[in-house]
């Protein structure tokens, strides 16, 4: 049986593809990546935050060349290959990011201690409790399910924006806890348009929040505007992504 996601549109769209075209050139950091993915987006916006060097590469991870599993058996994107070694995992990019390229600025991580550890522990609420409950409302079939998800994902939604200091997560300066959630804000309208999901539904501070960092250069630049194609497969739960596998098991998102 053929994978229904195998047959994605092939190329970023919209702004991001003036950035793809941008990157076209050979650098010693080359970026593995599906335009399409959210978690491709917050590598993404990582380069261009810290303006690294790199060339970009387009992937469907389910029709994977023998050189991508060479160097990230795990087959999945994004992952960077950085003087013949390779990388993968999202949030573990970011990092690598800044510990490789110390002279880029800005950082995506404050500087002092305690900051970062705080930091952590948000990114890891994104990944834990906003990021599973906006698959399960994507994903639920019956009107029932859809409002006990939405549900889910406003309280979620709503513990994080009360600790947005504004205009950021940490304040004036963007960082990774931005990045960890700032893709999947870019793709909430087709939440709106199908799950009956409303920002200002959440809360006016999610709203505020929400609308100001999905307007960040860096996020502008990495986002396409064929998302909704994608995601049709979520919304009537076909979609074989190791995310969309999870959600439909009920398993931790790998």
């Amino acid at each position: 049986m053929s994978v229904p996601d195998a047959q994605i549109f092939p190329h970023a769209t919209g702004t991001a593809l003036a950035t793809v075209d941008a990157h076209q050139e050979p650098q010693e950091l080359i970026f593995y990546a599906g335009w399409f993915c959210p978690y491709v987006q917050r590598s993404w916006i990582t380069l261009e935050e810290k303006g690294v060097p790199y060339q970009y590469k387009e992937v469907n991870p389910y029709k994977k060349e023998k050189h991508f599993l060479d160097i990230n058996p795990k087959g999945l994107v994004p992952a960077v290959e950085y003087h013949g070694k390779a990388l993968y995992e999202s949030l573990v990019i970011c990092e690598f990011l800044e510990d490789a390229y110390p002279d880029h600025k800005p950082s995506i991580f404050p500087g002092d201690a305690y900051t970062k550890a705080y930091a952590r522990i948000w990114v890891d609420y994104v990944g834990k409790a906003f990021i599973p409950a906006f698959f399960r409302l994507m994903q639920a079939q019956e009107k029932e399910k859809h409002d006990l998800f939405r549900t889910e994902l406003y309280d979620a939604l709503r513990k994080f924006a009360a600790q947005v200091k504004g205009p950021y997560f940490l304040g004036e300066e963007f960082s990774l806890v931005d990045v960890a959630i700032v893709p999947w804000i870019t793709r909430d309208y087709i939440l709106a348009e199908n799950r009956g999901y409303d920002r200002g539904d959440g809360s006016a501070e999610w709203k505020r929040y929400a609308d100001h960092v999905e307007q960040r250069e860096s996020v502008v630049k990495t986002k396409s505007d064929k998302y909704a194609e994608i995601y049709g497969r979520y919304l009537r739960d076909e979609a074989q992504s190791e995310a969309a596998k999870a959600i439909r098991a009920g398993r931790v998102i790998p």
